[in-house]
């Protein structure tokens, strides 16, 4: 229990016990002047009526303050659930937009590899295509370099002398 509640039942206690120890004293009758007219009552009684009349209202009052703080407290915490739950949709929203954004971003990226991976094939073919050409002409060339070289040693060389035997002897 909260030392409010332990101090309350304390207090409550000792008067009960006060008026306990007094009772012949609380029950005395008296003449009591109400304004407009006098009565014969124990002063004691009446006091712990009024003492007891204050104390209902008082925790009637608590109750109504304690009943709407509880009702309020449940309206904030329920507006607290649809707010946070509006949050996590909208989180949820930007999430999924991200993830699509993402998304089209990458096929915008994978189209452009697509498109370069062609061109670059593209370059590359002609780069081969030309690196043939040049290593076919250059094979030709040589071969005709060669070809006339071997003219060229050919005209030169005088004829070997088994050669001339051999023409001879024809």
């Amino acid at each position: 229990m909260r030392f409010r509640t332990l101090l309350l039942i304390a207090l409550i206690l000792v008067i009960a016990g006060f008026v306990a120890l007094n009772f012949d004293a609380v029950m005395h009758t008296t003449e009591l002047d109400l304004g407009m007219a006098q009565i014969q009552a124990p002063l004691g009684l009446v006091m712990l009526g009024l003492l007891v009349v204050m104390f209902a209202i008082f925790l009637i009052a608590l109750l109504f303050f304690q009943t709407s703080h509880a009702i309020e407290v449940r309206r904030i915490t329920k507006d607290a659930t649809e707010q946070r739950h509006l949050a996590d949709k909208a989180e949820a929203s930007r999430f999924n937009e991200l993830r699509e954004y993402l998304k089209v971003e990458l096929q915008k990226t994978a189209e452009r590899d697509a498109i370069l991976n062609d061109k670059l094939a593209q370059k590359m073919d002609l780069v081969r295509s030309s690196l043939v050409e040049t290593i076919e002409s250059t094979g030709n060339g040589l071969n005709a370099n060669l070809g006339q070289i071997e003219d060229r040693l050919e005209r030169q060389q005088p004829a070997l002398p088994h050669d001339k035997g051999a023409s001879e002897s024809t």
